[in-house]
């Protein structure tokens, strides 16, 4: 929140008033069922308190900020489909933080479920500078929240999404730290909890701003394509409707574009074109049928689509037998239409349907208090697995959780045949912590499909795996490297932890026989003095240390011991050993300047990373590392996401400068047809027509398929993506694109 305005914004009091007022009655009319007189009255109420208490903030765009939380609380009624309790949480969010409303008052006035709720959501204050992350702390909060009440994160999801619908006026940098946000934790999180639709808005904003030319080109294509996607729908689905309408069938056909970040991931990971990307659309069969004829209709549908087109037998997927973990239900098959093109057909019921697009909150419809406490027990269940390691940091416990729910689920088998699911990519040792805890303590090997397997096996979908144990195993250190599950990860923390202070009760006893050998007293004094020389961080870690050997008490020969107190050298500190505070003090000066990218640069040493190759012109910011300065990142870098949303405060902008006498390698790839003399033009126009110094380059090709990379030295992103649109003119060349390495 802030009230810095970034655009002219002419103040109308009461044209704003009427506005407020208008945006409150939308806000009344989207909220679902039959509302009652108190819930009426308790939203009304609340829509009083957040207007007279937000009455002197505006947002960055100059509206008034009492804007905001009503359009929160219009996303949770209107498109999460939740009732007057949480639209009413919605409407106070940011009072307890932004306002002098407390939560005791929230409490007194609308009880203690809308004041957990609202606690929820308020961020965590003061925290400081040392954290791993804020967002990571925020997140681990609402989660806290959510294993006690899931309408916490469906309305933090309400609040995020408007944040990222009005995200214009806010500048470069915070756009891209809060895009990444999203990225990393907000639409995965929507996907797990079945929110599919906002899931695909938060996905295809957080494109908007990262990556705002190739989210522009993708838009306009789909634009201008919309017609002829239209008239291809009409005429595939004729056939199919007359089938449909034979049978009697009540029922709904959607043709809709698959979202803006679902294709480009889909070029990313093909390494293709808009072009080549088959199934930009899918077609969506929503039949009207009763509850228990559900199943059987969805596959009387898949006949006749089947009949009329030839489908491809690895691309049916029956999430009607066995649902996502989240609930999704549909049958999905890809088919092959006349002119030669493969469509995806998703069939499922109406109920299916909202419950794809509302997520959790539709279920409510559905079922009863408990069947839907039922349903989410299992997640619910496996968040507190999550929750219950303390000792994990802030961003140990925010990737543990990805890892856990955001991750597609296996289906695996004990050897009596029941069924487990893991997430997916989980391992055999996984598998035994989830039969039992002592089961993985003890785990010394596993067979899956009766072949005898290494601990981090990974699993696949329908393997049957067997458990082998021994008294004398002991979970070790690099068990960690090959689990995945919370629980699995838990087990063995606290195992290593236990054995950890077993060794500890060793050393303490060798440290307290060594003092007593040089005369010196064994108190907490001593003990400190040991521990700064040895440079651990508590005693527990000292005589750990001291047990293992690490810590080498024999070197310490004949030591200064007076009147019981023990003398030792002092280790100074280097001179230009700096904390990290210091060197990010030095590196940002005052607030709000950007490291100038240079050939002037001469206050810190910065290194263009080697995981996306950044070149003068390209978007990029900083990253503070621990040892090894400053890294430059481009903003579309593979670890940008990670690195943007888990740890913001190390985080600096960055601008370059004039660098025209410097060289930059840069890594361009290409594919075609065969033709002959391609690689002399190619060549030629690298080297001749653009003056580039050719550093390696590389051909193959195969059954008529061309395929090169060279790595060329160019001055900036335009020299570069000048040469990339003449190798595009080349006829025979169908993809260009830049390579990191």
């Amino acid at each position: 929140m802030s009230t810095a305005q970034s655009a002219p914004y002419v103040i109308d009091l009461e044209k704003e008033r009427e506005e407020i007022i208008s945006r409150y009655k939308d806000l009344l009319r989207s909220i679902p069922g039959e509302r009652t007189r108190e819930g009426t009255r308790m939203i009304r109420k609340a829509f009083n308190i957040a207007v007279e208490a937000h009455k002197e903030q505006r947002r960055k765009s100059g509206e008034p900020y009492i804007y905001h939380p009503i359009e929160v609380a219009r996303i949770c009624a209107a498109e999460i489909g939740l009732g007057a309790t949480s639209v009413t949480a919605a409407l106070l969010h940011d009072t307890v933080e932004d306002t002098d409303l407390t939560l005791d008052e929230v409490r007194d006035m609308f009880g203690p479920t809308v004041a957990t709720i609202v606690d929820g959501l308020t961020k965590i204050s003061g925290v400081q500078f040392q954290t791993d992350s804020m967002q990571a702390e925020n997140f681990r909060k609402v989660l806290l929240t959510l294993a006690q009440d899931v309408r916490v994160i469906l309305i933090k999801l309400a609040d995020r999404l408007h944040n990222m619908r009005t995200l214009d006026n806010m500048p470069r940098d915070k756009q891209l730290k809060i895009a990444s946000e999203t990225l990393f934790l907000y639409a995965p999180l929507a996907h797990r909890l079945g929110l599919y639709n906002i899931k695909n808005q938060l996905e295809d904003l957080s494109l908007k701003y990262k990556e705002p030319e190739i989210y522009n080109e993708i838009e306009t294509k789909l634009k201008k394509g919309e017609a002829v996607r239209k008239r291809f729908i009409s005429r595939f689905t004729l056939p199919i409707k007359e089938s449909l309408d034979k049978e009697g069938f009540t029922y709904e056909i959607k043709g809709r574009p698959k979202s803006i970040h679902s294709i480009y991931n889909k070029m990313l990971k093909k390494n293709v074109t808009f072009e080549e990307v088959y199934d930009v659309f899918a077609i969506r069969i929503i039949v009207d049928t009763k509850h228990e004829l559900e199943k059987a209709d969805c596959w009387r549908v898949y006949s006749f689509v089947t009949d009329h087109y030839q489908p491809s037998p690895d691309r049916l997927r029956d999430w009607i037998s066995t649902p996502k973990g989240n609930g999704y239900e549909s049958l999905h098959t890809t088919v092959m239409s006349p002119g030669g093109r493969w469509v995806e057909v998703q069939i499922r019921s109406k109920r299916m349907d909202e419950i794809a697009e509302m997520g959790l909150a539709a279920h409510y419809r559905y079922k009863s208090d408990e069947e839907h406490a039922n349903a989410l027990d299992a997640m619910l269940n496996k968040i507190r697995e999550t929750l219950n390691d303390p000792g994990s940091s802030a961003l140990d416990f925010v990737n543990d959780f990805k890892l856990n729910l955001f991750s597609d689920e296996i289906m695996v088998f004990t050897p009596k045949g029941e069924m487990i699911n893991l997430p997916s990519g989980a391992t055999a040792l996984d598998f035994a912590f989830e039969i039992h805890s002592q089961v993985g303590r003890q785990c010394i090997g596993a067979k899956v499909n009766h072949k005898l397997v290494p601990l981090s096996q990974t699993l696949r979908n329908g393997d049957q795996i067997e458990i082998i144990t021994s008294k004398k195993q002991q979970p070790k250190d690099d068990w960690l490297n090959y689990v995945v599950t919370a629980k699995a990860r838990h087990k063995i923390k606290q195992a290593l932890r236990e054995q950890k202070k077993k060794l500890a009760g060793v050393g303490r006893e060798v440290v307290q026989q060594a003092l007593r050998e040089w005369g010196a007293k064994f108190d907490t004094e001593n003990i400190v003095a040991l521990r700064d020389y040895f440079h651990s961080s508590n005693s527990n870690d000292f005589f750990w240390q001291v047990a293992r050997g690490r810590n080498d008490l024999a070197a310490l020969k004949d030591p200064v011991v007076k009147n019981g107190r023990l003398f030792l050298p002092k280790q100074e500190r280097p001179k230009d050993e700096r904390t990290l505070e210091e060197v990010i003090k030095e590196i940002r000066g005052t607030e709000g300047s950007a490291l100038t990218l240079g050939d002037e640069l001469t206050r810190i040493d910065y290194k263009l990373s080697p995981c996306c190759n950044p070149i003068a012109g390209d978007d990029v910011f900083g990253f503070i590392t621990a040892n090894d300065g400053i890294r430059i990142h481009r903003v579309n870098c593979p670890n940008a996401i990670q690195l943007m949303s888990n740890s913001a405060h190390r985080i600096v902008k960055a601008r370059w400068k004039g660098k025209d006498s410097v060289e930059f390698l840069a890594g361009i790839r290409f594919k075609g047809m065969d033709a002959v003399g391609i690689v002399n033009k190619i060549t030629s126009i690298i080297s001749r027509e653009h003056n580039v110094n050719m550093r390696s380059i590389s051909f193959d090709s195969n059954d008529g398929i061309f395929e090169g990379k060279v790595m060329a030295y160019v001055h900036d992103a335009d020299h570069l993506r000048s040469l990339m649109d003449k190798l595009r003119r080349v006829p025979s060349l169908n993809m260009v694109e830049r390579v990191d390495s």
